[in-house]
């Protein structure tokens, strides 16, 4: 049996990048995936329903409520449940903190921990109604050792962790477990657009010597989103190659 065989599953930021690979091998375990995202996600659907899996798209804004609760009511009334919640969805605006505006702290903030807010807000009272779900959100290693030029985007994964230890205590009477996902050096459209001498140097410092891929990260998502990993909660999980001790 497939390990997500009849599952409902949101992911968010689906339509590229680690959104997507997340998409494809929940769909390969059995899982109907709802794709949200602001970017056109109905390349995606087609790419993996034609290798046979279970996906949707809706177009949903993880920043604004009343889009999320839309979205949310849509799949309850088709599925009466949801059982993952991934929060993939994010954004960069990377500057030196000097130049750094107010708009692009904003902008990061708003994509990347608000909308943790209010996806769980709209989500977490299915689960609680059926005793089960996991909810599993999108950190980074720069979270834990900072970046040039990413004061914003470091801020807004270390809070990611914060909100997932805090999360994970007010929920798991309920049979809900809250963890999350810190990528290292992962292959990407921004990665691809690098210097070449950049992408070694990257892949030199990474133990495993390699990239990592969207699939890399999926197949970290589907561990924790298991019914097997049902006693880890507040959990982030290092999934970087060995870069840095978890």
């Amino acid at each position: 049996m497939k390990r997500l065989e009849g599952q409902i599953v949101i992911i968010t930021g689906g339509a590229r990048g680690i959104g997507e690979g997340i998409c494809e091998v929940f769909c390969r375990e059995g899982a109907t995936v709802a794709l949200w995202d602001v970017l056109d996600g109905k390349e995606v659907v087609t790419k993996i329903s034609e290798k046979g899996g279970a996906i949707f798209y809706q177009k949903v804004d993880v920043t604004n409520q009343e889009s999320v609760d839309a979205a949310v009511a849509e799949i309850i009334e088709k599925y009466q449940k949801i059982d993952v919640l991934i929060n993939n969805a994010g954004v960069i605006r990377d500057r030196s903190f000097l130049k750094m505006t107010r708009e692009e702290w904003d902008v990061v903030m708003s994509v990347n921990v608000d909308s943790l807010f209010i996806t769980a807000k709209a989500v977490v009272p299915h689960m609680k109604a059926a005793n089960y779900g996991r909810i599993i959100s999108a950190s980074s290693i720069n979270a834990y050792q900072g970046a040039f030029g990413q004061a914003n985007y470091c801020a807004s994964k270390a809070a990611i962790v914060g909100f997932t230890h805090s999360l994970c205590k007010e929920v798991g009477k309920y049979n809900i477990t809250v963890n999350a996902v810190a990528p290292g050096f992962i292959k990407s459209e921004m990665s691809d657009s690098m210097p070449e001498e950049v992408i070694k140097a990257g892949i030199a410092m990474i133990p495993v010597k390699r990239i990592g891929t969207p699939e890399d990260m999926g197949y970290a998502y589907l561990f924790l989103a298991s019914k097997e990993a049902g006693f880890i909660s507040g959990h982030t999980l290092h999934a970087n190659g060995g870069s840095m001790p978890s």
